[in-house]
């Protein structure tokens, strides 16, 4: 039997896993980073990489349909939905390539192939099982990221099912696309499978879609995505699924819905249940989530969870984070933690960039605010592109003037968010970008309007 040892352990290669790899590589410590799959994790091989490469197809589509309003002719728009998904598919397969070379490379840090059980401790170490291989090592860094969350639905098992992680090797357009789920993953492959000319119908357990969100900015979503001919059903609750001839049957409370497949979009699981924690006293929560603590420890000294098995925001970005606390942890003065600001975004389109408090979580709270809202229809930039849905709105403190939250729902709204993004970093108050000169006309100056609003000025 094949043995190892290291300082640290690495037990998936995600976007926290892979860098810390190098970093600690780098810094000539010895780091072993074991993967049972792919290099690059959900980012690279299911999630952002091809997702927004399949939505940058299907935009191209609907902005071609609608060519006409720009004085453009195009007679036909085809969709060969069998190349959208090639092309995104070799994006993932370059990236996959490049991480894989990465690895090959002097200096690099070692790799080892296959699936990764922890079998209590030896010699004061943490054992760890891949294939017939034993490592031993003084410290374990967790990043096994998660999956689509099995939902408690009889019949599932009996039809054809995606879920974020298969939908990249469709090779033929479904007829009819049933998303169980209204948010992030359902809103953004809904509209996008729409524009590629699948039918698509969302069923939503709660009140509105993106359950996070204010109401506002949930009804603007709808109305797009109902525009464009996506069903949406809210607070529809599936009591079975069914097989219907080659396709599904979803029994909702007084009503039957059938499409050609099921996509699962129903929340997410940590991939924690496999590793054998329970050997060394660690516990997962609900749906596999570990708790830690600002520098990403778990409850079982010299053991760090990142990405999206720990607790907090599951987002590319957020994991990368994940990376630069552990670097400073293990290789600097260990200041960095997880108390940071934190944007995401859904990139629908209109696409929605978001920060901070929300309006409805400000309330809540009883956190005082004010509150600045511009619509895209009083944007110069918007109306000349066409693009004049949603609106831009901040909402700061009464007393200093630093923003609390903001949410750009508009074209390119996630770029649009990082201005706010950075004057909450700098902890600068609203000031700052009314002093400011915006060039004329961008988004940017839209989003200054709406601070400027705040002041009731023009």
């Amino acid at each position: 039997m094949a043995m190892q040892t290291a300082e640290t352990v690495i037990i998936g290669a995600g976007q926290a896993g892979v860098p810390l790899a190098r970093a600690l590589a780098e810094a000539g410590r010895d780091v072993l980073l074991i993967e049972r799959d792919a290099l690059g994790g959900s980012c690279v091989n299911f999630g952002c990489t091809p997702s927004k490469a399949v939505i940058a197809s299907a935009r191209l589509a609907a902005q071609a349909r609608r060519a006409a309003e720009w004085g453009v002719r195009i007679p036909v728009v085809e969709v060969d939905f069998a190349a959208v998904m090639e092309r995104a598919r070799s994006l993932v397969a370059e990236q996959r390539g490049e991480l894989e070379g990465s690895f090959r490379q002097p200096g690099a840090p070692r790799l080892l192939r296959g699936e990764a059980r922890i079998e209590g401790r030896e010699d004061g170490r943490f054992r760890i099982r891949v294939g017939e291989a034993v490592v031993l090592a003084d410290r374990l860094v967790l990043d096994t990221g998660s999956r689509a969350a099995w939902p408690d639905l009889p019949g599932l098992e009996q039809v054809p099912l995606i879920d974020s992680r298969n939908w990249i090797e469709l090779r033929e357009r479904p007829g009819h696309l049933l998303f169980l789920g209204g948010g992030t993953i359902a809103l953004e492959l809904a509209q996008a499978y729409r524009r590629l000319g699948s039918a698509v119908t969302i069923i939503e357990s709660g009140p509105q879609l993106t359950e996070r969100e204010d109401p506002d900015v949930a009804e603007v979503l709808r109305g797009v995505l109902e525009a464009e001919g996506i069903a949406i059903y809210l607070g529809a609750k599936p009591s079975r699924a069914e097989a219907a001839g080659e396709g599904v049957r979803l029994h909702l409370e007084g009503r039957v819905l059938e499409g050609t497949h099921l996509f699962l979009a129903a929340g997410r699981q940590a991939n924690t249940d496999a590793l054998g924690l329970d050997s060394i006293g660690l516990h997962p929560g609900e749906k596999g989530i570990l708790e830690v603590d600002d520098h990403l420890r778990t409850g079982v000294e010299g053991v760090f969870a990142v990405g999206d098995i720990r607790g907090g925001p599951q987002f590319t970005h957020t994991a990368y984070d994940d990376f630069r606390i552990l670097e400073s942890l293990f290789l600097g003065d260990g200041a960095r933690t997880t108390q940071r600001i934190v944007p995401y975004a859904i990139f629908t389109e209109p696409e929605l960039g978001r920060v901070g408090l929300s309006e409805r979580e400000a309330r809540e709270s009883g956190r005082p605010y004010r509150l600045g809202r511009k619509p895209m229809t009083e944007s110069g930039k918007a109306r000349d592109i066409g693009r004049t849905e949603g609106f831009i709105k901040v909402l700061s403190d009464p007393g200093t003037g630093e923003i609390l939250g903001a949410a750009a729902l508009c074209d390119s709204g996630a770029e649009v968010v990082q201005l706010f993004v950075e004057l909450m970093n700098a902890r600068a108050g609203i000031r700052t970008m009314l002093d400011g000169v915006h060039i004329h006309p961008t988004l940017s100056e839209a989003a200054k309007n709406a601070v400027a609003a705040l002041e009731g000025q023009s």
